[in-house]
């Protein structure tokens, strides 16, 4: 998962309390773990505790080796946002050393050049748009679990 500035703003404030990236998606993987998904189309998924939601939308990305991969952040010199969501591992770092400690396997990628952002990891990318109260309808599908 990568976080939109605004979804970022809102963990910190709902969720986290703290702004380092590792505090912030610790608390959102924890949420993650104590929350039920809900599909409402191809493109957008909720996540929800009964009071809290988080909304997703899904990223396009490819499928690649991790030596693929190295090779597609080699040229990086600039610090990214870094997430590798199979070991739950989050970092500002360089791309090409967060990497390095990958083990192999293939893997979803999806990179953002502009707002210096890279996701690996076996599921589908998805960017969290924001996290707001939970409505009744998605309360009621937590309870009828």
């Amino acid at each position: 998962m990568l976080l939109t500035r605004h979804a970022k703003e809102r963990l910190v404030k709902r969720l986290a309390k703290r702004k380092r990236l590792e505090r912030v998606y610790s608390a959102l993987w924890d949420f993650l773990d104590r929350s039920r998904r809900i599909d409402v189309n191809e493109k957008v998924v909720i996540f929800t505790d009964g009071r809290k939601s988080l909304v997703c939308s899904k990223l396009e990305c490819e499928m690649l080796s991790l030596d693929e991969i190295r090779q597609r952040v080699s040229g990086i010199s600039e610090p990214y946002d870094c997430v590798f969501l199979d070991g739950r591992i989050a970092s500002h770092t360089v791309p090409r050393k967060f990497v390095e400690g990958l083990p192999d396997g293939r893997y979803r990628l999806y990179m953002n050049r502009e707002k210096k952002s890279l996701y690996i990891g076996s599921e589908e990318p998805m960017l969290v748009i924001t996290i707001r109260p939970t409505k009744r309808s998605e309360r009621e599908k937590v309870k009828g679990k």
